[in-house]
């Protein structure tokens, strides 16, 4: 464009000079003169003019690349996001996508679709295998079309997680967004509305009445594809790019974390974790260790599975509706009732859907099945914790590393541990005044003295009088009058 820019101007201005001088010159000799002085420029302008086109040829194109090899889901978008963004920043003149996936959520496959046609450069799909479903729609918004030996294109239907065939008001959108993509892009929409749908469009390609899948033959036949690549020197081959540097997306430090933290068995010890603190805080009440690890555990939790576009708000917001009715139970209402209750439930409920994805309780897409596994997952690691936490529990918080972590004890209890059996054993029977709330620990005042105990089945507010039933080891073991 700057060269076409130059010329013009020159062009421009040399003849305005001609013009100028011609007329103003009186003998032949002069004119002679200027018409071999322009001459001479127009030969200057053409080798300044080669020499600008051939540095502008010399210089490489860059071809970015990256891999879209997984479900078609929130993450997939985030990743095309990424790869479109990185590329652009890089300045690249065109973008290939190598692609192999056999679909996933129908909304994720329109956000890319989109990304794909707002793009300012040229996006290329390598098929290296599948792009059937979701995969299909964003290979036809893709510029051109590549595919290798032996890949398929189509099948685009819309279905469930059990791959049941869904309504048809969902295979009329997918229809809708298949046509739109395929006229946008210069090819034949009936063909793309029959990978949605059965169709009597290319009998010669599928039966009457059967879905369209393309091979890499057919595609190439019907206008679906540009080439049969098998990598992405093959495709610059084809499309003419011969001077070029290939630049590979590579996975950011954040990626790395977040696959990290998606891996099953993270992610189930963060759900240890989370149910632990609670119920360790439950045994032992006050901002101590047990909180603040199940809320960092919650945060880890969540976080990846929401920029996966698994967890949504009201999922998060219901695990922390959960938290603030446990910390009221807690801390304002004694005993263990309706707001614990719901609590609990609040807690597990958001857990398990965080891990499915659902349009608010719509597990069309998902499926029961899913939604069930996910409930026996949290459950069994919900019952696995807390018969964990009820038998270790003890032994860990005995040990000096636990009774640092966790503060059992002030300078007043300490008296208690100095006291000797026969006095503990001659408070059986004995009144008293709880000066903490006793959930279920806590101090109790006998005769104007501290005492640690535990409540026996309730618990206790500061203030209300207690009867010393037991004692166990070094502690007392009181019952609410």
């Amino acid at each position: 464009m700057k060269i076409i820019i130059i010329r013009t101007l020159f062009i421009l201005l040399i003849s305005i000079f001609m013009r100028t001088k011609l007329f103003s010159l009186q003998n032949s000799r002069q004119k002679l003169l200027l018409f071999l002085f322009t001459i001479a420029s127009f030969l200057c302008y053409l080798t300044v003019h080669h020499f600008a086109f051939a540095q502008q040829a010399y210089q490489k194109k860059i071809v970015y690349t990256f891999e879209l090899k997984q479900e078609i889901a929130p993450a997939a978008a985030r990743l095309v996001h990424i790869a479109l963004n990185e590329a652009e920043e890089q300045h690249a003149d065109v973008i290939i996508m190598q692609l192999n996936t056999f679909g996933g959520a129908l909304d994720a496959a329109d956000e890319i679709r989109n990304i794909i046609l707002k793009s300012k450069i040229p996006v290329y799909v390598l098929i290296d295998g599948n792009a059937a479903s979701a995969g299909a729609l964003i290979s036809i918004a893709c510029n051109k079309i590549y595919m290798k030996k032996g890949s398929t294109l189509g099948a685009a239907s819309v279905v469930n997680q059990n791959g049941e065939i869904m309504p048809d008001k969902y295979q009329s959108y997918m229809r809708g967004m298949m046509r739109a993509t395929a006229e946008q892009r210069g090819r034949d929409p009936k063909i793309a509305e029959g990978m949605v749908t059965p169709n009597a469009y290319l009998k010669d390609i599928a039966d009457s009445g059967k879905i369209i899948t393309l091979t890499s033959d057919e595609a190439i036949r019907y206008h679906y594809c540009d080439g049969v690549a098998e990598d992405i020197v093959s495709v610059c081959s084809i499309d003419g790019i011969t001077n070029y540097e290939q630049k590979n997306h590579e996975p950011s430090l954040l990626d790395l974390i977040i696959s990290f933290l998606l891996n099953p068995i993270v992610n189930s010890i963060l759900l240890m974790i989370i149910i632990g603190g609670i119920y360790f805080e439950f045994q032992h009440p006050g901002i101590g260790f047990p909180l603040f690890a199940g809320l960092g555990a919650a945060i880890l939790y969540f976080a990846p599975l929401y920029l996966d576009g698994l967890a949504a708000n009201w999922e998060i917001l219901v695990f922390v509706i959960g938290i603030i009715l446990l910390i009221t139970e807690i801390f304002f209402i004694p005993g263990f009732g309706i707001t614990g209750v719901l609590g609990v439930i609040f807690i597990v409920t958001s857990l398990a859907l965080a891990l499915i994805g659902n349009n608010f309780f719509d597990f069309s897409y998902t499926g029961v099945d899913a939604l069930l596994l996910a409930v026996l997952r949290v459950g069994l690691i919900l019952f696995f914790t807390i018969i964990s936490a009820f038998y270790f529990g003890p032994k860990i918080f005995s040990t000096s590393l636990g009774r640092k972590v966790v503060l059992t004890s002030t300078l007043e209890d300490a008296k208690s541990f100095s006291t000797p059996m026969h006095e503990l054993l001659s408070l059986i029977g004995r009144k008293g005044i709880a000066r903490t709330d006793l959930r279920p620990s806590g101090n109790v005042e006998i005769d104007g003295r501290r005492y640690d105990c535990i409540s026996e089945n309730s618990f206790v507010h500061i203030g209300e009088e207690v009867s010393v039933i037991e004692v166990r080891g070094n502690y007392l073991v009181v019952r609410k009058n």
